[in-house]
């Protein structure tokens, strides 16, 4: 195998591994954020009953 075939396929795979990474960390944050979003729609429904009770 030639020294710059080498290289090529060592520039290729980083590539491939950093797109994967980068995609996954992207997902998490997605995730992270519809998780904070269902908490604070879980509290105000809370505060709603709560409220909605003592009348």
């Amino acid at each position: 195998m030639s020294v710059f075939a080498h290289r090529t396929m060592v520039v290729v795979a980083t590539f491939v591994v950093l797109v994967l990474g980068l995609s996954s960390c992207g997902n998490t944050i997605r995730g992270i954020g519809n998780d904070l979003g269902n908490a604070v729609d879980a509290t105000q429904d809370a505060g709603r009953s709560v409220a909605n009770s003592v009348r």
